[in-house]
Order: structure tokens, then sequence, then C-alpha cells
């Protein structure tokens, strides 16, 4: 079974199409662990009466933590060698919450911030199943114990319990599964059910010895095809875990008891056979080598991903889980120093996790450096200086456009420009995904201001921020932020990917937001969305618009786009709205941190670098009949047919869409002599 299980794992993350839910593997290992390790503490308890926990956890230690070490510690190495500088600081944190098994709780967190949604996986993310294990094992060593002192050798207090417990966090599962995906995935007490019913099958196990052979064969050829059934059938838009990792885990936990039986002709003994048994073996290493290799090599390589490099690199992969596993794993754990005593076994885990935790450190200390050429040209001063700003900063861009080493000079940082956020971002006046209500007013600019103006929209129109507060404070105006993430302008209802379900927060904000503006009568109301579909359209009954025409879903755009005018639009406030800036096609800064000696390669062709073309010019050209003024952004960003990544000292972009704040600043008396004012 940890055969079938790792090689879905393995051959999901390589690419292999139909093999998407792939993932489901780990929920059979789950499932595995919890009747591996609970048949370990049950024949201990019914031969000694007791359990050793320092025992349990020794074994635990120098089980695990020969082989997670040493790759912890490679991909460490890896990463601060051949992996964007830009990445680093984030691995480093990963590689220490993966020491202390925490790292499940750091990526749900994450998950579920914006900004980290096109965030290249870290090398370090498939830990988080082995830091929900371990969790788990905190307690259940536990609960048996008490159980033991209390009721002896009597197990139906703890199947009751036990029972209360994987039907507590099925619920869990399927409520936070609807409203938070990241932490449903994630999340120990989401899982938790998972490793339970191993648990129950291995307290039933002696019973389940005594099924008949033919039905017992029939459970394991049944359970094998529902865990096979799950990874053709699911992909990553299907929500889980919830109810959908219900067949996976029941299939897992039909095979094994089925298998209690021993019974001829089931699927035991195909998996007992050579190849199932050794691919076995070696499964926990695999799992453990196969992603950061999947991660790490391709840039150490200098090529884009692709499933026969994939293949190869697992394949490799398995090689160093071979190795592993006969130089550290096994000689670690079977070493006689080492199984003396349960204190023994505890220091020796104690000193692999700090030794992974103070190489992640020292890495994060001294970080990877980037090549750096001569200063270049201050373009906020030079364009504030010009008599024509507008032409000024086109030449700064056509100058840009061939650069060579970033300059010495350039602003923000490449390795600081993921944290590059407008300054009312910590305020949380930028609303993220679940959010709904600001906490308080949000009024910048001028507050004492007598007039209002409004800044609306999604992060793309929050990525505006430094330019309107300049100019609202200048005006004397009070600048009311609305801005949400991935939370359009148009009036349009949108699937959520993150929580894989329909984005109904966004639709109850924008309302609110819509109302507020109708109600306030501001002088003005600066709009500007991103024009993509993000997870996908909806129809009114919440369904994906996954088919019909690109001109078919621009209708429902250019559409939505009409109804948030209208919605708005009252005498005496001016409606703008800010064309969508150009995309630079990748993580801008990640891409400048893996080749700073030649920064034109991150520029992104004109013709490539907006997104919808068409559809956003009959957005623009809708705007105008609603007699909306339409601002252009091209001209501040491309020259000729580049976009170049970075302008003069000025980086673009502070990830794969977002216009940094220094852009957004040097851009603000540009953006000033455009509005209606």
């Amino acid at each position: 079974m940890r055969a079938v299980a790792v090689t879905l794992v393995v051959l999901s993350h390589a690419g292999i199409a139909g093999l998407a839910g792939g993932y489901v593997g780990v929920d059979v290992f789950f499932v595995i662990s919890g009747f591996l390790i609970t048949t370990l503490l049950l024949k201990e308890l019914t031969r000694t009466g007791r359990i050793s926990l320092a025992t349990f956890y020794a074994r635990r230690a120098t089980r695990l933590l020969p082989a997670s070490t040493v790759v912890l510690l490679v991909t460490v190495v890896g990463s601060w060698l051949w992996l964007p500088a830009t990445r680093f600081p984030s691995i480093a944190s990963d590689a220490i919450y993966a020491t202390f098994y925490g790292i499940n709780w750091r990526l749900a967190h994450e998950g579920v911030q914006y900004m980290n949604a096109d965030a290249a996986p870290s090398p370090l993310q498939h830990f988080w199943s082995l830091a929900v294990e371990e969790q788990f094992y905190l307690v259940w060593p536990l609960l048996l114990l008490i159980f033991a002192l209390l009721w002896g050798k009597r197990r139906a207090a703890v199947v009751v319990t036990l029972c209360l417990v994987v039907v507590a966090s099925l619920i869990t599962s399927i409520q936070v599964t609807e409203s938070s995906a990241p932490w449903a995935y994630f999340g120990a007490h989401t899982r938790a059910w998972e490793l339970g019913i191993g648990a129950l099958v291995a307290i039933g196990a002696s019973r389940l010895a005594g099924l008949p052979r033919p039905l017992a064969a029939g459970l394991t050829w049944a359970g094998l095809a529902a865990v096979v059934a799950s990874a053709l059938m699911y992909d990553e838009a299907t929500p889980f875990p919830g109810s959908a990792a219900a067949l996976p885990v029941l299939g897992a936990a039909a095979i094994i008891a089925g298998g209690c039986a021993a019974p001829r002709g089931g699927a035991v003994t195909l998996l007992g056979t050579w190849p199932f048994q050794q691919i076995g073996k070696y499964s926990y290493s695999w799992y453990l080598w196969h992603w950061p290799i999947l991660m790490i090599v391709p840039s150490m390589l200098d090529v884009e991903p692709n499933v026969p490099l994939n293949l190869g690199l697992s394949a490799g992969a398995l090689v160093l889980a071979i190795g592993s596993y006969h130089l550290v794993e096994n000689p670690v754990r079977n070493h006689a120093w080492v199984k003396k005593g349960a204190r023994r076994g505890i220091a020796v885990g104690l000193a692999l996790s700090m030794t992974a935790a103070l190489v992640a450190q020292a890495g994060a200390m001294k970080p990877p450096q980037l090549a750096k050429g001569d200063a270049a040209v201050n373009t906020a001063k030079a364009v504030a200086a010009a008599a024509e700003p507008e032409a000024e900063l086109k030449r700064i861009i056509a100058e840009s456009a061939g650069m060579g080493e970033l300059p010495a000079n350039v602003t923000p940082k490449v390795q600081r420009a993921h944290y590059d956020l407008p300054k009312y971002y910590p305020s949380k006046c930028h609303l993220e995904y679940a959010d709904v209500t600001a906490p308080g007013e949000c009024v910048f600019g001028d507050p004492a201001g007598k007039e209002m103006v409004y800044l609306f929209g999604d992060s793309h129109a929050a990525h505006w921020y430094p330019a309107m507060d300049a100019i609202a404070e200048q005006h004397g105006w009070r600048l009311m932020v609305r801005t949400k993430s991935a939370c359009q302008a148009p009036v349009v209802r949108t699937y959520a990917q993150v929580f894989k379900r329909p984005y109904d927060e966004c639709s109850q904000w924008r309302d609110t937001v819509l109302a507020e503006i109708k109600r306030t009568h501001p002088k003005m109301v600066v709009i500007a969305s991103n024009g993509n579909n993000n997870g996908g359209l909806l129809d009114a009954a919440g369904n994906r618009i996954d088919e019909g025409t690109a001109e078919e879903r621009d209708a429902l755009w250019v559409a939505g786009w009409a109804a948030t005018f209208k919605a708005i639009r009252a005498k005496g406030t001016a409606l703008v709205m800010i064309e969508d800036t150009p995309w630079p096609g990748k993580d801008a800064p990640e891409c400048l941190a893996a080749h700073s000696d030649r920064a034109s390669k991150c520029a992104r062709p004109a013709a490539e670098a907006f997104a919808f073309p068409p559809r956003q010019a009959l957005v623009s050209q809708q705007a105008r009949k609603s007699g909306v003024t339409v601002i252009e952004t091209r001209p501040w960003f491309c020259a000729g047919d580049v976009c170049p990544a970075v302008v003069g000292n000025i980086l673009t972009w502070r990830d794969s869409s977002h216009i940094t704040t220094r852009y957004a600043a040097m851009l603000a008396p540009l953006l000033d002599a455009r509005l209606p004012i």
C-alpha cells in the first residue's frame, strides 16, 4: 500500500496527465500510519500493561529524523545555491517550521494570503503531512495510556472516544473545506479522522482476521479500486479534503481490513509482490526526496520543467532514497549505541533537529547576493524635474529595455520586493479573501479635507494607492480607500480558487461599497481592476462558465462594468477608470534574482503584457459611453514593444502582476495630470 500511495503522489507531482488527484496518496499514508502506530502501541500495552512514552518518541525520532534532516539540509543548501535569492528567506523559515513539525500551520496561513497566490511552491511544502502525523502522535499515545490506567485492557472507551474524534474531525473537515480550503487541506484538525480510521482498523484487527476469505478478498480489491479511482477522478479543482477524502480513506481502510484475514486472491497478493514491497520499503525516503528535487534541479539546470524531465528527476529521487535508506536511515536507527536507551534516541533526535534549524538560520543571516552594476538614473527625480514628465519617463523606459546588470541603486531591493506593499495594508484597510468589512473608515490623503475621493477595486486598484494618496494630500482631499483582494470592480460573480467555491465575500463587499459611494456623493471615484477571470466567471446560479466563446465571456465582463458605472453615477461625481497595468508574465523579482547580470531577460513584450486586450478595449469603450474618464497605462510602462522590469533605478513589479510602491509614487504627477479635476 505504501508503494501505491507514494507512486500516486510522485506521478501527480511529475505532472502525469490523468493523475492530478494523486495527492490522495497522502491520505492513504495517514490511514496506514494510524493503523501501524496504533497496532504497535496496543501490542506494547497488552504485553506490558503500559506505554513508554519516552521509548515511543525515541523510536519516532530515530526512525524519521535521520532521513528528513539530510533532506532538509540538502534542500536548504540547494535553495541557497540555485533558487532565486528572493525565495530564500521564506524557504529558511519553512525549514525551521518543518524541523519542528509546524509547517502545516504556516502553509495554511500563507495559503489564504492573496499576495502568496502566485508564489512558487516551497521545496519543503511536502513536510506538511509529516507535521500532521507528529501532531496526532503527540496526543494519541497519551490518550491510550490514560485509558489503560482508567479501564485496563477494556477497549470500549477507546473505541467510543476514537469514533467521536473521527466524527468531529470529519465534520470539521467538511465545514472548513467549504469556507477555507487551505486551512482544511493542511490542518491537523481536519485530517485527524483519517489517522483515526486507521487506528480503528487496528483496534478491530483481531475480529477482522475472522472475515470470510472471499469477502475479505473482495474488500481489498474494492478498496484498491476506490483509491485508484479517486486519484483518477480528482484534480486541483476538487474541494479537498472534505467529504471527497472519504473515498481514498475508506478505500485504504478496506484494503487493510480485508488484508487482516490474509485472503488468497485479494489485492494484498498483488501488493505483496517484490516490486511493491521494494517501493514500499523506500517510500518514506522517496517521498522526502522527490519534491525538493523537482523544485530545485530545473533551476539548477536553467530549464523549464516538463513531464519527461520530471519523470527522470523522480527516478533520480528514488535512487537517492535507496542510498539514504541504506547509508543514513537504517544505520542511525539500528546503531547499537542509539538502541541502548530511549534517552539516547531522543538526544539524537534533538541534535538532528537543532542542526537543521541552525543551518537554516545561518543561511537566512547570510542570504545569496545578486550581481550589481553602476547606479542608474534616479527615475522619480528625473520625471519630477522634467518639463515634460511623460516624455522623460518614455525616454528612461526605452533606455532600460536593454539593461544588463541590476543598478546598484535599484529600489525597492529585489530581495525585499515581495514585502513592498502600500503603507495602508498593515491597517487592514485592504481586505483579504475572507474579509467583508474594513476595521475603520480607512481615510487617507488629507483626513481633514472637505472633498471626498474614492479609490475602489481589487489589488490592482490598491497598487495605485501611493500615487492617489500623494495626489489627495496635495489637493486637500479625503481619500477613501475601498479595495479587496481578487475582487474586481465590475458586477460579476467569480470563483475563488483559494476557497474552491463562489467568491461570495467579494459580491457582498462590492455591493456594500457601491451603496456607500452612491450614498456619500464623492467628488470623484477612481476605479481600477485586473481584467482576468480569476478562478472563472459564474452564472446567476453560481455555476462556472467554462464553456462558450471569449466574446461571450467578454460580454458578461462589459455588462458588469456597465452595472458598476450605473450604480455609482451621480451628478457632481466624476468617474475615472484606470486601465489595467501590464503583467510581467512571471514573478519579476524572482526573475531578476535569477538573472541579475542581465535584467533585460525579465522584460515583457508589450504585445503579451496586457491581459485580454480585446476585452479591455470593449470595457474602455463602454466606460467612455458611460461618461467615465479612461486613463491608458501603457505609455507609463512600455516603450516601443518592450515593458522593462526595471525602469532607471525603479523596480516595476513587486511580484507577478502588481507594480511597486516606488513606481506608483513616481507616476503621481502623471496620474494627477490625467484626472478630471
